[in-house]
């Protein structure tokens, strides 16, 4: 008993180190908000294809073949924005999902659902079978009579002890160094949506020096920045049942892509794979057609934004109240945005050292598959179950590490709740309702300088500034009143 204490201390020490490695790790659920639409026997999700062996649903604003409600008033490559934001709702709910210790009943009943399960159910199914297959034979041996041959089979808890806390560390090092990643990413977006916010309350406090035509510019180049960088480092494509529909209409657009990309289950080796996008859908119809050829040809999508974003902002004229400093800090945010380009790029196309992966992954494999032999003589028909749910453990903090590695990929981010949010934050105006709230900022209609001379008191009460100076003095005689006499 003292040996297999010993290895279960070893192994809880391992369990230890990787709950270090994910504790930092919350629950990606990403839930966007999109209005239904009204039914019609044309239209269906758009299905865009993202590299993986399976295509991913995108409710995005367009989602008809031919002629539908939300579509009825797009020309070409370009859409009536006003239409497009009532047919989709672009606030997405922030990620404040939180697992506390009294939610340990549904993450249980929830576990036959999990991701993580479903990607490591092969090896662990394979490790599970394997140790049963060892501690039947072991078992086997002993009804046999052939107890030296079992004895052989029992290599002890020692090895495995010496090298648990080595494998812990593998995975805790490159879990961590996977969370580093995905945090980073993060903060790539974030700097991402507070330029954007920068620059359009720069342009509407400037408006009238920007002028409202070049604001409109700039703000649906702004809303279509995030879209692109995220097609950039995920490229979404319709399938080929689409791409087949939308031939010749059109609503067609063909983009260039630098590298080969892979839809569906076949990929090209061409140098420049070809990727097919509805027009009708965001962000392509936030462009005219002359624009949008332009931007189709290119292949860094949103550096060639940033660039219009650059000769837009020196395009405007100097005057008394908008001089090269303004125009210099306009400038400072298109470089930002550049710059966040470059940061994801770095991240999206620089992977953990292979050697390092490969090692991990090889190390874990071997420690799984010896460690029936380490205590089939202590659990017997047990090792199964028990080897299962330690390779369970292990290999679910491999496959977190994986996931999160490339923050980008999959829903690790959300890139689509970000997208909508800075859409959302920079598509503002007189178009609708929720475009007033901002917009009614940076105008001052209905509003007199009198307004702001009354203010609220403690209960609420609204004074003016010269009854609040008036209790002031008030009080102030009322304290000397006071002091007076015992000073006396």
């Amino acid at each position: 008993m003292a040996t297999v204490a010993k290895l279960l201390s070893s192994v809880q020490i391992t369990c230890l180190l990787l709950l270090l490695a994910v504790v930092s790790v919350h629950p990606f659920q990403s839930t966007v908000k999109v209005r239904a639409l009204p039914s019609s026997p044309l239209s269906s999700p758009l299905q865009y294809s993202t590299g993986a062996d399976s295509p991913i649903s995108f409710n995005q604003p367009t989602v008809a073949k031919t002629s539908s409600p939300n579509v009825s008033k797009c020309t070409g490559s370009s859409c009536n924005i006003e239409d497009l934001d009532n047919e989709v709702d672009t606030y997405a709910d922030p990620n404040d999902k939180r697992y506390s210790a009294s939610d340990w009943a549904h993450n249980m009943k929830s576990l036959p659902k999990s991701t993580i399960l479903r990607e490591i159910r092969g090896p662990v199914r394979w490790i599970t079978a394997w140790s049963t297959l060892v501690s039947i034979i072991y078992k086997t041996c002993q009804l046999a009579g052939l107890q030296s041959l079992a004895n052989k089979m029992c290599l002890g808890p020692t090895p495995h002890s010496l090298i648990a806390s080595s494998i812990g560390l593998l995975l805790v090092f490159r879990t961590n160094s996977a969370y580093q990643r995905f945090t980073e990413g993060r903060k790539t977006w974030e700097q991402i949506l507070n330029t954007c916010r920068d620059i359009t309350r720069m342009t509407s406090v400037y408006e009238r020096n920007v002028g409202s035509k070049r604001k409109q510019r700039i703000q649906r180049l702004l809303a279509a920045f995030p879209y692109v960088l995220h097609h950039h480092i995920q490229p979404r494509c319709l399938d080929h049942t689409q791409c087949e529909e939308l031939k010749g209409s059109p609503h067609a657009l063909v983009l260039h892509e630098p590298r080969s990309i892979s839809i569906g289950h076949s990929k090209s080796r061409a140098k420049a794979r070809e990727c097919w996008v509805d027009k009708r859908s965001l962000p392509w119809c936030l462009l005219p057609d002359p624009v949008l050829s332009k931007c189709a040809q290119s292949h860094n999508r949103p550096l060639w934004v940033t660039d219009r974003l650059s000769l837009e902002f020196t395009e405007i004229q100097y005057d008394d109240n908008f001089s090269s400093r303004e125009r210099l800090e306009l400038l400072k945010h298109a470089n930002k945005l550049s710059e966040c380009i470059g940061h994801c790029e770095r991240i999206h196309q620089t992977a953990v050292p292979l050697n390092y992966a490969r090692h991990a992954l090889r190390s874990l494999t071997l420690w799984s598959l010896t460690l029936p032999f380490g205590v089939v003589d202590k659990l017997g028909l047990l090792t199964g179950p028990v080897v299962g749910i330690v390779a369970w453990l292990m290999y679910g903090v491999y496959e977190i590490g994986h996931r999160i590695e490339d923050p980008f990929q999959g829903l690790s981010l959300r890139l689509n709740d970000l997208c909508n949010g800075i859409y959302r934050d920079v598509m503002f105006g007189d178009r609708n309702q929720a475009g007033m709230r901002r917009q009614s900022a940076f105008r001052k209609d209905g509003e007199t300088e009198s307004d702001w001379d009354r203010v609220g008191s403690a209960f609420g009460l609204s004074r003016t500034e010269d009854e609040i100076l008036e209790v002031l003095e008030q009080q102030s005689i009322l304290e000397e009143s006071i002091l007076l006499p015992a000073a006396a």
